[in-house]
């Protein structure tokens, strides 16, 4: 294996053609994904002398870059970026970092313990081995494992709708995932698709840029920044929010198919107000229903959407001005929200032609994508069916997934937990004399607050950010 040896602290990388495709590998186990998902299960696993590799398909916390636009900041705090062995160490504890310092951050984390990382080796296939365990058609050649971490996350295939094959040649067409900066565009008005949270701050981007804007608002919940004089991610991760597992959500897994609240913490930090960029001119629409050539046609539920953006935002305040109440803590007192604008009615038709639209940017998500898994683990949509990482297929494990046990699990931190908890259990499971502390816990195990924050539980839905 290439690479300076791991009491170095610098990463085991090995490529692809560092490997010999003739001779069939063995480990007791393969980490499939070295993003923060994978390295923190490396970590615990290094930590419980567990052999072990990760296979990457492309370069170490590759997606922070190649997935994200020059401006993007993360949502969550810096105080909240913490991995097992690895905390954020900057003196702007609760600002928030940038693309590239996320990206850093978390290669600077492979380096700190030498993760045996493989860049650039993909795993084509993963099934059950005849004799047990696991068999990896990978491209540098088979592999088998006793266990097997996915750690891709849940976000595969870019949603691009059927809609967008009627409209005219001369319109660019990106996915959220592709967009970089207003200036990377062609001229002329840009229309943003959804208003999850990368829609709502590439629509703020472009603003920012001084490009005319057209959005089409999708469901998503808004969130406020701060409240009370604090963020409202402290007050929330103080109250047990992030702790609650998503067996006890409201309506129970379905809570891992909820849109991300829409806030951000460029510049600082604020709301995200799309009645404030109306008034400042851009123009907002209900959901896209359909498109014919320059022709595009909207829902009239702006308003209604606008409204419940609102709702939500108010609601998380409410649950706080409850748990300040509760607990007798000193706090700034602030007025409701006033909607600062109305539509005045609702607009239904766009022309791309008139209105001078050169762009128009999908920010509707993602689809899971895995069909490379020939394991029977999946429920009717293609979802993984587990309990906290763990699935009824002994040695096979998920890690990196919204909700995957908390609200909390799309987070830095969440994800360090989670992957204590699949660590914890893979060294149970090989009997050797590291199961994790706290491994064992029943999975539906809730804090003892966990009925003061019925309310949050309510309106709170997947993670803002990692």
């Amino acid at each position: 294996m290439s690479g300076e040896s791991r009491a170095s602290g610098a990463v085991e990388v090995t490529t692809e053609s560092a490997v010999d495709p003739a001779s069939p590998q063995h480990h007791a186990v393969v980490i499939i994904g070295a993003g923060q998902a994978g390295l923190s299960a490396s970590w615990h696993l290094t930590q419980q002398g567990i052999e072990h590799v990760l296979l990457e398909r492309g370069t170490i916390a590759h997606e922070w870059k190649d997935g994200r636009w020059d401006n993007f900041t993360l949502v969550t705090p810096n105080w909240q970026c913490r991995l097992p062995g690895h905390e954020y160490a900057g003196d702007d504890p609760d600002g928030f970092m940038k693309r590239d310092l996320v990206y850093d951050f978390v290669r600077e984390y492979a380096e700190l313990f030498g993760a045996p990382v493989r860049e650039n080796v993909s795993v084509d296939q993963l099934t059950e081995g005849a004799a047990g365990g696991f068999a990896l058609s990978t491209s540098a050649g088979p592999m088998t494992a006793d266990n097997v971490i996915v750690a891709t996350g849940g976000y595969h295939k870019p949603i691009i709708p059927a809609s967008a094959e009627r409209l005219p040649p001369w319109i660019t067409q990106v996915h959220s995932s592709e967009y970089k900066n207003a200036g990377a565009l062609p001229p002329g008005a840009v229309l943003v698709v959804g208003t999850g949270q990368s829609g709502a701050q590439i629509a703020e981007d472009l603003h920012l840029e001084g490009r005319k804007v057209h959005l089409a608002v999708g469901g998503a919940p808004r969130a406020p920044r701060f409240y009370r004089g604090r963020d409202s991610l402290d007050w929330l991760n103080e109250m047990g929010v992030y702790d609650i597992p998503v067996q006890l959500q409201p309506g129970g897994l379905a809570a891992r198919e909820k849109t991300n609240h829409y806030f951000t913490g460029r510049d600082g930090g604020r709301d995200i107000d799309l009645r404030q960029f109306a008034l400042e001119g851009m123009r907002l629409y209900g959901r896209l229903k359909r498109a014919n050539g320059t022709s595009l046609q909207f829902a009239p539920n702006l308003a209604a959407s606008l409204d419940y953006a609102d709702s939500v935002a108010e609601s998380i305040k409410n649950d706080i001005d409850r748990y300040i109440a509760r607990e007798g803590i000193e706090a700034p007192t602030e007025a409701p929200y006033v909607p600062v604008w109305h539509p005045p009615f609702e607009a239904t038709e766009l022309d791309l032609a008139i209105n001078e639209v050169s762009t128009i940017i999908w920010s509707i998500g993602y689809r899971a994508d895995y069909s490379w898994i020939r394991v029977g683990v999946f429920d009717g949509l293609g979802q993984p069916t587990h309990t906290r990482g763990v699935t009824g297929i002994p040695g096979l494990y998920f890690l990196g997934l919204p909700w995957l046990h908390t609200w909390g699990s799309g987070r830095f931190a969440g994800i360090a937990r989670d992957a204590e908890y699949v660590a914890g259990a893979i060294g149970g499971a090989l009997g050797g004399s590291a199961a994790v502390a706290g491994a064992a816990a029943p999975a539906g195990t809730a804090p003892d607050d966990a009925e003061e924050s019925t309310a949050v539980r309510q309106t709170v839905s997947s993670p803002a950010g990692a």
